[in-house]
Order: C-alpha cells, then structure tokens, then sequence
C-alpha cells in the first residue's frame, strides 16, 4: 500500500460521507482516469452555477424558494471543487521534489 500523503482523495464520497482515497502508483489506471472525469464534471457544473447565481441574483422577481434552491446547489458544488482542490494539493504537495 502506499503511504498515506500519496493517497488521492477522490471527487466522491462514501458511506455516511466520509473521504474515499485512492492508493495507486500512477494516474494511468481505470480508477484515476474515472475521478479526472468526475473532476472535470464538478469543475463545469460549477462553472455554470455560478452563471446562473448571477443570473438569479440580477433577477429582482427571484422568489425565496429560487433564491433557496440556487443556495442549495451552489453549497454542493462549492463542497466538490473544494474535494478537487484539496485532492489536487495533495497530489501537487506528493510530486513536488523534496528538498
């Protein structure tokens, strides 16, 4: 198994919401290729959030319930693109030459 600060933190959660890692030697694998993907859906459904919060924000007839449901998916994509960045640290902190 590899050692703990090389595990890669997946875009996904499991049982109960707890982290699930990833223990590989290389970003080649099925596993690794699949979370890249994942990632890059997270990243693009944030992106468009945050286009249309904008949008619902500039709207002055935006009802509570709109407003409410916005919030809501804006918090659950905020919470994957911080898994992404968290994850993509780690990966970044494991290949960096130690001095």
């Amino acid at each position: 198994m590899t050692p703990q600060s090389e595990l890669r933190l997946l875009p996904w959660s499991g049982p109960d919401g707890k982290p699930c890692y990833l223990s590989t030697d290389g970003s080649g694998g099925y596993m690794s290729r699949l979370a890249d993907n994942i990632e890059a859906v997270q990243l693009g459904t944030a992106t468009d959030l945050l286009e249309r919060a904008s949008e619902v924000l500039g709207d002055q007839d935006a009802g509570l319930s709109e407003l409410r449901l916005m919030l809501t998916e804006l918090t659950g994509a905020l919470r994957d693109v911080l898994r992404v960045a968290t994850s993509r640290g780690h990966l970044l902190a494991v290949s960096e030459p130690h001095s």
